[in-house]
């Protein structure tokens, strides 16, 4: 029975503040709501019909074409973003005034706009950016635009200098441009191979024999050295000429690079040239443009992954020196932070495991969602900080450059017996400062810290919540964030005051909320959704509650329709002390009393590390509408964030470390259990589905609970991890060569043989994350095992993400029949 809190929380949570402003209406060709006009193709689509598996899997065109990509104009009179184009893949960028109706941005005028990834020179009178790979200054008092390249060659890293230049790297070569003058020099160049010298050594006796008695050969050998040293001279003694590069050595690849703003060092990053997938590692394509078969390369598997370490080189662009740092000044850098798992392993085999210390590989960290990279400088170029991780993902540390001693100081090490995070990872210099913030995870919560070079951490945000994108004020004093401080499924806008650390709350508009503050730091564009709304754009000044909304996307076909929207209960867990945030749908004619039970599918999201039972607007929205189609048909639905799932802190996200598909099952268990207790539920006609790592967990669920569920349908599911990619699963699984035991205990292809209940396997063919081959394997397996209730359905043109609205019904259709013959 819905309780009088689940109602009042689930009131709270989507309702937006009552306080909001409207902006005029935009004009109907740019984001007004589109009307969806009823076709001999889309006969359904007339306002109040009935909803249909094929209105909510048509073409999403019909749901909105929300804003994406949205930043301030840099006066802060109004915002820019792109908009999908009705009935077709290309994206429009739009102006939207504050005070006005937004207007489509010309071709021909999108180079004045694309600044959003923008640099400031040091008194941010000048601002510099990219557009299509060539280099553009704004002067911000004349507001005057000039273009400094126009080439194919693509340059990148913009960073202006402290003497006024600006820099950016092209190719392997780095140049400084003078935003006044348009002079261009080259100030530093890298180059993959040995450095080169006059003559090379004889290398063996008949060689030595050879220069020592042919008079010819040793008149050669002197004109060369001769030209060569001419040469050399004249590159050190005329400074017209470009800089000798830094020879790095052969048999490398280049990973980072960044120039130091006082333009005199340079950091790189190098390795081993790294092949991402091998000969064998193809999908073939069977439906093609010529008709024959196509054969796709494709990523390599974790199961074929071979340690990476980086080298990283202190170029001094003064002096021509170059110095590798070594990382035997960070804590741990050389212990077996493996040896119980490898220990288990070799148990198992009958086998002794003899640990042992030894350097470890270390690169930069891979943050999925960084765009500044892993190495951050001070204002000024006095100190740069790097932020590294093993390659066994058990350790990240943060490490300045001490450039006299030319050594790793380290400042923080943040050590996990799971995984580090490949989120949460946020760090730099506070403006004009040496002093570091940070994101880290270290008291279990990813929270924000600052840390003075000569002093300890100090611990900014503190408490049962994360904090996500955060950002620095110009002058350092505050990091504004988005956290889901009042409920783990809202997320409102916050900031903390690097000094002090008093937390202040700056919105509260419910749901879901992203930011971005603008140039003058006085309002917030607002990113706002509800459950039963999708992402529109809002303006909001730091300091009021009143909000001024500025686009409206939601088409009016869907916002004609009565969707229910999902409360979110926190559902007692059996195994640990947090509960499972759920969202519940339940039919509009829900009577608890009534004598027959309600039959139940429950939804397994994707991806593992991420939050669905939130109060914004789904990813799933095809699903989302799935959902309000099953309550019609009289289901309750339930959509839980099972132990792994993001926005829970490191405990729940690590739950599931070395043992895939275990806690996440007992999690459904008990999720099945409430249903039948407090949703007046018959558990015995349960069903459940759900895509890739929701796939994954539907069959885990059917092969190790058989009973739990009377049906299921995996859509594109991971059978076997050792088929998965590095980057993913070596953090929860480590590597198969060392934890044998954790991808057997992990994988569902080695449960077939529990499956009882009726089972739907939906697969892309044309997959190149989950692929194919993951289905084929598994589903030999139960024809070996002579398993009876099963059917497979394929996708021949689909990849991982469905995009033929045909197969999206298709598929969703074949999950429905699925239910109605099994849980009614």
């Amino acid at each position: 029975m819905k309780s009088k809190l689940a109602i009042a929380i689930a009131a709270a949570l989507f309702t937006v503040s009552c306080t909001t402003t409207q902006a005029p209406a935009a004009p109907q060709q740019v984001n007004a709501p589109v009307a969806v006009l009823a076709t001999a193709e889309n006969p359904q689509a007339v306002a109040g019909q009935s909803l249909t598996l094929k209105q909510i899997m048509a073409d999403q065109d019909w749901v909105a074409r929300s804003p994406s990509n949205a930043y301030w104009m840099l006066d802060g009179s109004g915002v820019l973003y792109q908009q999908k184009r009705l009935g077709s893949q290309v994206s429009d960028w739009y102006h939207q005034p504050l005070n006005e109706a937004a207007h489509l941005v010309p071709l021909e005028k999108l180079h004045l706009y694309a600044y959003q990834s923008g640099v400031y020179n040091g008194d941010r009178s000048m601002l510099a950016y990219t557009f299509e790979g060539n280099v553009f200054v704004r002067d911000l008092s004349t507001q005057e635009t000039r273009q400094l390249t126009r080439n194919d060659a693509r340059q990148s890293q913009l960073v202006f200098l402290t003497n006024g230049l600006l820099a950016y790297r092209q190719g392997n070569e780095f140049y400084t441009v003078d935003p006044q003058t348009g002079l261009t020099q080259q100030i530093a160049a890298l180059a993959l191979r040995d450095k080169p010298a006059a003559n090379t050594e004889p290398k063996d006796f008949i060689a030595r024999e050879q220069q020592q008695l042919i008079e010819f050969v040793q008149v050669e050998r002197k004109n060369k050295a001769e030209r060569f040293d001419y040469r050399q001279q004249l590159q050190r003694q005329n400074s017209s000429l470009a800089p000798e590069p830094f020879y790095l050595g052969s048999g490398k690849q280049i990973v980072a690079t960044s120039l130091s703003p006082a333009g005199d060092k340079l950091l790189v990053a190098v390795s081993a040239p790294q092949k991402w997938r091998d000969d064998g590692d193809i999908m073939p394509n069977y439906v093609t443009e010529d008709g024959r078969i196509a054969a796709e390369p494709v990523r390599a598997r974790v199961a074929d992954a071979k340690p990476v370490d980086h080298e990283i080189y202190l170029l001094d662009l003064t002096q021509g020196d170059a110095t590798k740092l070594t990382y035997n000044t960070l804590p741990g850098w050389d212990e077996d932070v493996l040896a119980d798992v490898r220990r288990e392993n070799y148990a198992a085999e009958g086998k002794t495991y003899r640990s042992e210390k030894k350097p470890r590989p270390i690169t930069l960290m891979q943050d999925w969602g960084w765009q500044a990279g892993a190495i951050r400088w001070t204002h000024d170029g006095s100190q740069a900080a790097l932020m590294l991780e093993a390659w066994d993902n058990k350790d990240r540390w943060i490490a300045t450059v001490d450039f006299a001693g030319k050594q790793l100081v380290n400042h923080e090490r943040l050590h996990d017996p799971a995984w580090i995070n490949y989120t949460h990872n946020e760090f730099g210099f506070l403006p004009h400062s040496d002093t570091l913030w940070f994101q880290s995870e270290a008291d279990g919560y990813a929270h924000l810290y600052v840390k003075p070079l000569t002093g300890k951490a100090k611990q900014l945000t503190k408490g049962k919540f994360v904090t996500e994108n955060p950002s620095v004020s110009a002058d350092g004093s505050y990091i504004y964030f988005s956290a889901n401080v009042i409920h783990p499924g809202q997320y409102e806008v916050y900031r903390v005051h690097t000094g002090t650390a008093k937390l202040e709350q700056l919105t509260a508009l419910g749901g879901m909320n992203h930011y971005e503050l603008s140039p003058q730091e006085d309002r917030l564009l607002i990113k706002h959704s509800s459950a039963l709304q999708p992402e529109e754009l809002y303006v909001q000044t730091i300091g009021q509650q009143d909000t001024q909304r500025l686009t409206y996307t939601a088409t009016e076909e869907f916002m004609s329709f009565d969707w229910v929207a999902p409360e979110i209960v926190a559902i007692p867990s059996s195994h640990v002390d947090d509960p499972i945030y759920t969202r519940v749908y339940y039919p509009k004619d829900y009577d608890p009393n009534r004598a027959e039970k309600y039959p139940a599918v429950v939804f397994i999201h994707g991806a593992g590390y991420l939050q669905n039972a939130h109060a914004g607007w789904s990813n799933y929205q095809r699903e989302f509408m799935f959902h309000t189609f099953l309550t019609e048909q009289g289901y309750v639905v339930l959509d839980l964030d099972y132990r792994g799932s993001k926005g829970y802190g490191r405990d729940w996200r690590t739950a599931i470390y070395r043992q895939m598909g275990t806690p996440e099952v007992e999690d459904l268990v008990d999720v099945v259990k409430w249903a039948g207790e407090h949703a007046h539920v018959d558990t015995e006609r349960m069903g459940t589905y759900g895509g890739s790592y929701g796939g994954f967990l539907t069959f885990m669920a059917l092969f190790k609970e058989p009973g739990l569920f009377k049906a299921g349908s995996a859509l594109r599911p991971v059978s076997d991890w050792a088929h998965y990619n590095t980057g993913y699963t070596s953090n929860i699984l480590n590597l198969p060569d060392d934890d044998p035991i954790a991808y057997r205990r992990s994988s569902p292809i080695y449960f077939t043989e529990g499956l009882q209940d009726a089972l739907l396997i939906n697969s892309p063919m044309v997959d190149d994350n989950v692929f194919f081959q993951d289905s084929v394997r598994l589903v030999q397996r139960l024809i070996e095992q002579e398993k009876e209730n099963f059917e497979t359905a394929i996708f021949p043109v689909e990849p991982h993400g469905f995009r033929q609205p045909s197969s999206w019904l298709d598929e969703y259709r074949r999950i429905f029949k699925l239910f109605e013959e099994n849980l009614k």
